[in-house]
């Protein structure tokens, strides 16, 4: 499986393109007065399906071979990638499959079932439901997109780091969450590809760690649980191709507490008017955190997703 490089995402641009247009790069001077900084918000929650995976969908999805067309696609998600998929699918034509959780948020399946996926509801969290895919797998031949391992949707997602390094050149630190890692290796691919000087930051939730732990230590761990209500988050493993790219390109990672990520979904909707999810508004829970750090200097929050169910923001606002 070869690493996608600055010319994959170029040459993602007109797929992508067909289905969607820039995300706006945003100033909220709310955002800059209450944590004290320079803050641009890229508005991946301004996308069809409301999150930046659609990126990567439109990108592979409209690479695929014509068996693979035939034969169709199968993946597990949580919801924003798998709403890239089936949306991506509706448009190609492409029949879709889609394992979740049990649990799972109600209105991403949903949406996933509106735009004509066959939704199959398995296991206690996202690693399951994987698993589960794999057995499905064995039973009936089918094009299994896998959630990172994948260098199209890579260089798919990729797209919104260039947006990021074309409108703000003088970038100094991009915050970007990290769930299975496209997002943030995107954004790494397109800073090192340009030449920019940027600090690609990742953020992860403390309860669903192990990305974080495997990148600061010598080797790789598996967690026991991903106890999160950030969803887009909640991985207990790390996937070879994007954990090889950040391992060697990620300049940070941090990690939030449920109370942090929390905050960040009350801060960002207050500030910027933007309902976020918890991994959507994770990057701005982290400049909050690091705020002291960051001073002086020219930051993007990557709003990655607004798909957040009625009852979760009840109740964190409730929490306020």
């Amino acid at each position: 499986m070869s690493e996608p490089t600055i010319a994959d995402i170029y040459a993602a641009r007109p797929r992508v393109y067909r289905g969607l247009k820039p995300t706006p790069l945003l100033r909220h001077p709310l955002l800059d007065e209450e944590l004290g900084l320079d803050i641009r918000v890229k508005h991946e929650n301004h996308n069809p399906t409301c999150a930046f995976k659609v990126r990567g969908g439109l990108n592979l999805i409209g690479s695929l071979s014509p068996e693979e067309r035939r034969i169709g696609v199968i993946t597990a998600t949580t919801g924003n990638h798998g709403q890239s998929i089936a949306l991506a699918c509706q448009r190609e034509g492409v029949t879709c499959t889609i394992v979740v959780p049990l649990g799972n948020n109600p209105e991403k399946n949903a949406a996933m079932r509106a735009l004509g996926a066959e939704l199959i509801e398995y296991g206690r969290d996202f690693d399951e439901a994987r698993e589960r895919l794999e057995q499905i797998l064995a039973e009936r031949p089918r094009r299994y997109v896998h959630s990172a391992n994948e260098p199209l949707l890579i260089a798919g997602v990729g797209t919104y780091g260039l947006e990021i390094i074309e409108e703000a050149p003088d970038v100094d630190v991009i915050l970007v969450p990290i769930g299975g890692g496209s997002g943030a290796c995107g954004c790494a691919i397109a800073r090192s590809g340009t030449g920019s000087r940027a600090k690609v930051v990742g953020v992860q939730a403390e309860r669903a760690d192990a990305f974080a732990r495997s990148w600061r230590g010598p080797e790789r761990v598996r967690g026991e649980k991903a106890d999160t209500f950030a969803e887009g988050m909640a991985t207990r493993v790390t996937f070879d191709l994007p954990f090889a790219i950040l391992k060697r390109e990620l300049d940070e990672v941090v990690t939030l507490s449920e109370a942090e990520l929390a905050d960040g979904v009350r801060t960002a909707l207050r500030t910027t008017h933007n309902l976020a999810e918890g991994a959507g508004a994770a990057s701005i829970a982290a400049a909050k955190k690091l705020r002291d750090r960051l001073a002086g200097k020219r930051v993007v929050c990557v709003m990655s997703g607004g798909n957040v169910d009625r009852a979760t923001l009840a109740r964190l606002l409730a929490e306020a």
